[in-house]
């Protein structure tokens, strides 16, 4: 990738990362063969992400390095999820040269995880009741209704797991207990691995529920 161009993507990151505020995170991928690898060559608040300079690829990224469209379409406002739970409003801008070839890509990863938190709060205030719907059960596989299930759970909750306390924690599991996710083979590892705790802590997580009802 040209010079300037670099520097222009710099100075265009810099300034998005300053308007927006440290939840914004802002890098620049150099596509060039020699950085397929290792293409990010700039980025502003990594730690929204965890990424510094140097690191792999993206999925997304990946996905264009693999796959070679001669004419991708910018991606805009779609969301995404952390490893450790951050919900992200993120967008990946393609750059063209003057051919027209992609060179580099530019991605804009907005973490809005205590906005959701604030979005949630007020829903609850300004909600009204509804008229009682009718409820349909659709079958699907075991591992989708174990995801479907822990998603409950962390809507219960109203906050991501990455801005989960113990005691958050400790309800979106029991939640998990009373809906029968744990009758799902290898489910424990599975929600252990998501809240982000030892499956020790995750069976004394439940075994709290039990010890209440037998002292009530």
């Amino acid at each position: 990738m040209e010079s300037y161009r670099l520097e222009m993507l710099k100075q265009i990151a810099s300034a998005l990362a300053a308007q927006f505020g440290p939840n914004c995170e802002v890098v620049v991928h150099d596509l060039s063969a020699q950085n397929t690898e290792h293409p990010i060559v700039h980025i502003e608040n990594g730690h929204v992400t965890g990424r510094r300079i140097g690191d792999g690829p993206s999925k997304i990224v990946m996905e264009y390095i693999l796959h070679g469209d001669e004419d991708p379409k910018d991606q805009l406002a779609y969301l995404t999820r952390t490893p450790d739970g951050k919900i992200l409003k993120s967008s990946t801008v393609y750059i063209r040269n003057s051919k027209g070839k992609v060179t580099a890509i530019l991605s804009i990863n907005y973490d809005i995880s205590s906005l959701l938190m604030v979005n949630n709060a007020i829903s609850g205030l300004i909600s009204t009741p509804e008229p009682a719907r009718e409820e349909r059960i659709t079958t699907v596989n075991v591992n989708d209704l174990l995801d479907d299930l822990i998603e409950q759970s962390v809507a219960l909750v109203g906050k991501p797991v990455a801005l989960m306390n113990k005691d958050d924690k400790v309800k979106a599991i029991q939640f998990l207990s009373q809906h029968g996710a744990f009758l799902i083979t290898k489910s424990g590892d599975k929600v252990a691995k998501y809240f982000g705790i030892s499956k020790y802590t995750l069976y004394s997580y439940i075994d709290t529920k039990q010890e209440e009802k037998q002292h009530e």
